[in-house]
């Protein structure tokens, strides 16, 4: 083949999932085209304050709008599908191609949020092959996961087949009774796999994962065995498990509750499309439920990570309006925490404990296994799609690691692999497999208003962290304070009387302007009233940092005569005008 005739190289650019759990999003870019694949959020940490959602930063995506051919959705968890909303307000996605289930979800998160018109959702059926533009044909493989109707696509490129697996695990035994489609994964290994890009979540972990359908006899033994009312509470979006507690539910006479919108939103569907089986009448409303006997209650519930909101959460904290604990209750946690949940999930389990409730939690007990795929599974995988290169994804960096130790280990070369971080830009041929450069990541925090810029959230963990110091300041034409300085502390930690913080913000001021006053008043007696304010916001920072030992926020209310012009082009001046500045 000469140089003219070389083909392209293919770029893969996660945007999220890497070195971290959460927001997956990967771009698949060959010359002038881009799909995507999966589009997900994170949850905030604890110092992200005020902060609703994590979002990958899609710069890039924004920057190359007009490449975007569409996305392939591989299932409908929250981590991959739940900031496709937020980013057709920013970049249009001509059409999305996804599980029934995942599709159902998708449709009301766009209608809520405004989109639904701006991009076209279409289902897939295991083993159907779509086309996104002229260099990429994608194949849906149904494969076995927590979720329901979860596929691994197999995406036809110019320079090879790339097999993304999504989340996964081979489960023999699936609750619902689709299997893992092996067979055409053998298929595509036997005809030549470029490279595999796969799930890393589990790769410390030995053995294989245990099948869903092994949590069912478990979970029928602790039911059994509470005299009481029965809150559960699973990953809203896990439907096997939903669909064995109701089974469970109605096979011991218990009526159900739910409570949680994601949740009541998740069973809605999955029984319109037919993966949750029950009859209308196993169901009824909180207030419904009250007449009757404890020990044929069963609240099925959100908040299994200690979400602040979920519905556990607030009982826990009794705050929700129509549950209260009570004793002889018993609470399963059929979920384990994802990593930086712990602490607000034993926060949980310790108040509800505190009011009188039977927890019932852990892995010991065996009501709970993870959807993703351990060691065994990964080297299945490996064996079965036999790729020359590899690529670990959707791990934090330890994982990565392991992951690629254990393809190592079935024979695939060091040199064909490589362990990025979000950024990324992998380079694929036919021969070769490199990192060429990085495009802009991070993240994108959400809240409420919209997209909070990174020096709102360093404001907020300010506040937190060391509280604020408020002072109004009015100056005069000449450079003289007009008035003492109102001073005000709140959430700083000081034992010097306020009274004398005044004086010392006072004489502050006092020496900034004899000092710079001729630095900022010009010769026609105009003033720079921003350089001015910015100068004694440093000197009233530095005051604050000798004083208190942190580093508070400074509101400094700057107030100051107003220019303007009079009919005769006579300079004047009005009332004082005051500026309101937050200083870094």
């Amino acid at each position: 083949m000469t140089e003219t005739e070389a083909k392209s190289a293919l770029k893969v650019i996660p945007l999220g999932g890497l070195h971290e759990i959460g927001k997956n999003t990967c771009v698949f870019e060959y010359e002038d085209e881009i799909i995507l694949v999966d589009a997900g959020l994170a949850f905030p940490t604890d110092g992200m304050h005020g902060v609703n959602i994590v979002l990958p930063d899609m710069t890039y995506l924004r920057e190359n709008r007009h490449k975007i051919q569409g996305m392939i959705v591989t299932h409908g968890h929250e981590d991959h599908i739940g900031g496709i909303a937020f980013h057709l307000k920013q970049i249009d996605i001509p059409v999305i191609h996804g599980p029934r289930l995942a599709m159902a979800l998708l449709q009301r998160k766009l209608e809520e949020a405004g989109v639904a018109g701006k991009t076209q959702l279409k289902t897939v059926a295991p083993r159907d092959i779509v086309r996104l533009g002229t260099h990429f044909f994608v194949e849906f493989i149904r494969n076995t996961h927590s979720m329901a109707d979860s596929f691994t696509v197999a995406i036809h490129t110019p320079i090879g087949v790339v097999i993304f697996t999504g989340d996964f695990k081979i489960d023999h035994t699936p609750v619902d009774g689709e299997n893992f489609d092996l067979q055409r994964l053998a298929e595509h290994g036997e005809r030549g796999v470029l490279c595999l890009i796969s799930d890393s979540t589990n790769s410390e972990v030995p053995g294989f994962t245990p099948s869903e359908r092994s949590v069912y006899p478990n979970l029928e033994r602790v039911f059994s065995l509470a005299k009481g009312r029965l809150l559960v509470t699973t990953f809203a979006s896990s439907v096997h498990r939903l669909n064995m507690i109701l089974d469970i539910a109605q096979k011991q006479g218990r009526t159900v509750s739910v409570v949680g919108r994601s949740m009541l939103n998740v069973i809605a569907h999955a029984r319109n499309l037919g993966y949750i089986k029950c009859p209308d009448s196993l169901f009824e409303p909180l207030k419904a439920i009250r007449n009757l006997p404890d020990h044929k209650i069963l609240i099925l519930t959100t908040g299994s990570q200690g979400e602040s909101m979920a519905a556990l959460s607030r009982i826990a904290r009794k705050e929700h309006r129509q549950i209260q604990i009570r004793s002889g209750d018993t609470v399963v946690f059929s979920a384990n925490p994802i990593p930086g949940n712990t602490i607000s999930v034993v926060n949980t389990i310790d108040q509800l404990m505190m009011q009188g409730a039977n927890v019932i939690y852990g892995r010991h007990h065996g009501i709970h296994v993870s959807g993703h795929g351990c060691q065994e599974d990964q080297k299945l995988m490996l064996n079965l799609t036999r790729p020359k290169f590899f690529l670990p994804v959707h791990g934090e960096h330890r994982m990565l690691i392991k992951h690629s130790q254990t393809a190592q280990s079935m024979g695939i070369p060091a040199d064909n692999m490589v362990i990025i971080n979000n950024g990324d830009i992998v380079e694929l041929t036919e021969d070769s497999i490199q990192i060429d450069g990085q495009v802009p990541s991070g993240i994108e925090l959400m809240d409420r208003a919209g997209i909070l810029k990174a020096h709102v959230l360093e404001e907020r963990q300010r506040l937190a962290e060391d509280g604020a110091v408020t002072v109004a300041a009015t100056v005069s034409l000449d450079g003289q304070l007009l008035t003492a300085p109102e001073v005000h502390l709140r959430g700083v930690v000081t034992t010097i009387e306020l009274e004398k913080w005044q004086k010392w913000v006072q004489s502050a001021i006092e020496l900034a302007l004899r000092n710079r006053w001729d630095q900022y008043c010009n010769s026609d007696r105009s003033v720079d009233w921003d350089g001015l304010k910015s100068y004694i916001e440093r000197e009233l920072k530095g005051l604050l940092r000798r004083e208190l030992q942190t580093n508070a926020a400074l509101l400094l209310l700057f107030q100051h005569p107003q220019e303007r012009w009079d009919s005769k082009n006579k300079r004047e001046y009005s009332a004082p005008r005051s500026k309101t500045t937050v200083a870094s």
